[in-house]
Formats: structure tokens, C-alpha cells, sequence
């Protein structure tokens, strides 16, 4: 009895240091699959991925079936061209997470200043309250020099004042974004690129979009005042958190900040179809 027990000990032990390796592929390969699940779900490309697997799954099952060897030959074939498909389909997100990968996460919002946050939430509370749509991006590790370019350099303190100026409606930045750094205005009237994520309320428009566009593109977080609601939105990873209380917002802000965005909330986005700075 003691013998056989020592030899299925043996025998376990001999498998495990021979297979030891087989084990931890396994999960690195399932926790690369979950993790791209995850990623690419919520993105208009999971789409057409999803329409190309069914179609080659049914071609492959049909060939197999029916020995159709022509079939059979041509999807070999075309198998050698689907990576190049797949990276053409999902360059946005490809291209954002070379960027977070990329970063050397010292960001320079990580520890703002408390008076510079207070203030931008009093203005964005100001141009809430006034129905003045405003779109901000908090600059962290990812420099956005190419969209501070894009706009009007400016380099100056925070304030009330010059933030509900910045996105009056008669004024010429209004229709833009404005980037933040280290609690100063660092540009205004910036273009931001706009999120082609699949998403389905029509309600929201393109400054929403456009703050999911930057949270895509770079590590920023986008604050987004809706001109129509007033309404305050945060978007962070392409992700938009919609109608936020002062408070929460504040909140939100902070444990971005503090952890990196790990607990990152789940999207809620819709679609819209307006111009930068049209009603949203």
C-alpha cells in the first residue's frame, strides 16, 4: 500500500517537472485571451472579428464536411493574410496600447495641486450650471504635445474666470479642447481625435466622442461638460462614466490619479453623430 502511494507521488512529481512548463503557457495564454476579451469587446472591430470568425469557422466545418478541397486550400492560404486583417482592423487599439506601454507612467497629474483641482471642478461646475459645454483633458503620462499644437498654446493658471471665458459660446476656443498640465492651462482650443467605438445612444455627440478619443489615444483623463444637459462625464481608457455628481466626479479623479486607473469603471457610452462643440 505504502509502496503504491509512493509511487503515484513519484510519478505525479515526475510529471509536473516534466510538464511544469506546458502549465504556465497555458495561463499565460489564457490570461492574454481574457485580457484582449476584455479590451477589444466593447470596440467596433469586435464586430467584424467576430463576422470573420463565424464565416471561416462555417467555410472550415462545410470543407470538412463536404471534402472540398478547394475550400480547404484557399482558407490555408488566406489564414497567412488574417494578421495582417486583424492589425488593420483594431489599429486604434493596437496603436493605444503600444502607447500605455510605452509610457513611463511618472505622471505629471499625479499629484496635482488641490487648489487647482478645486478650481477646475467650481468652473466646471459654473459652466454646468449655464449650459456651456467644455471638454478638458488631464495630461498624465503620455506627453499630448501633438494636440496641444493643434490648438492655441496658452501656459497659464487655472481659474474660474478664464476657464468659463476659454468656452463661452461666442468666444473662438470654445469649440476645442483644452489640455491640462501640472494645474495649468497648458492649450486651448485643441483638436481631440474621436472614439469610432461601437456604441449605441444617439443622445450623446461628438464631444463625448472626442474625450473618449484622447482617453483612447493617450493615458489622459477627458472631462466633458455636455452643452444640451449639463451633465459631467469623465472618459479614461475609451471608457465614458456619463452625468457624474461634483463629488463623484472629484472622486473619480482622485483614484484615477492615486492608482493608475486600475478599477477603471465599466463603459457606458452611447453614440452621437454632432460637430465638436455642437449640443451634447
Amino acid at each position: 500500500m505504502v509502496s503504491t502511494q509512493q509511487h503515484g507521488t513519484n510519478g505525479m512529481w515526475h510529471f509536473l517537472t516534466e510538464h511544469w512548463r506546458d502549465g504556465v503557457e497555458i495561463l499565460i495564454l489564457a490570461a492574454l485571451a481574457y485580457h484582449g476579451y476584455l479590451f477589444f469587446r466593447a470596440t467596433r472591430g469586435a464586430r467584424i472579428l467576430t463576422g470573420l470568425l463565424v464565416l471561416l469557422l462555417s467555410l472550415a466545418l462545410i470543407s470538412l464536411l463536404l471534402e472540398l478541397s478547394v475550400i480547404s486550400s484557399l482558407l490555408q492560404r488566406f489564414s497567412v493574410f488574417l494578421a495582417i486583417a486583424l492589425v488593420i482592423i483594431f489599429q486604434p487599439e493596437l496603436r493605444r496600447v503600444l502607447a500605455e506601454l510605452g509610457s513611463s507612467r511618472i505622471f505629471s497629474f499625479n499629484r496635482p495641486d488641490p487648489e487647482a483641482l478645486d478650481v477646475l471642478m467650481e468652473a466646471m461646475q459654473q459652466l454646468s450650471s449655464r449650459r456651456c459645454g467644455a471638454l478638458f483633458a488631464l495630461k498624465r503620462g503620455i506627453d499630448l504635445k501633438p494636440y496641444v499644437e493643434s490648438g492655441v498654446e496658452l501656459d497659464s493658471v487655472i481659474s474660474p474666470e478664464l476657464i468659463t471665458t476659454i468656452f463661452h459660446p461666442k468666444t473662438a476656443l470654445h469649440d476645442g479642447g483644452a489640455i491640462i498640465d501640472q494645474g495649468r492651462i497648458s492649450a486651448a482650443g485643441c483638436v481631440f481625435p474621436v472614439s469610432q467605438r461601437e456604441i449605441q445612444d444617439r443622445a450623446i455627440g461628438l464631444r463625448h466622442r472626442a474625450g473618449m478619443g484622447i482617453s483612447e489615444e493617450t493615458d489622459a483623463i477627458a472631462l466633458v461638460v455636455s452643452e444640451e444637459t449639463g451633465a459631467l462625464s469623465l472618459c479614461f481608457q475609451g471608457k465614458l462614466e456619463h452625468d457624474l455628481e461634483p463629488d463623484e466626479l472629484r472622486r473619480r479623479i482622485n483614484e484615477i490619479l492615486s492608482d493608475g486607473g486600475a478599477g477603471a469603471h465599466p463603459e457606458s457610452a452611447t453614440e452621437g453623430s454632432h460637430e465638436l462643440g455642437a449640443p451634447t
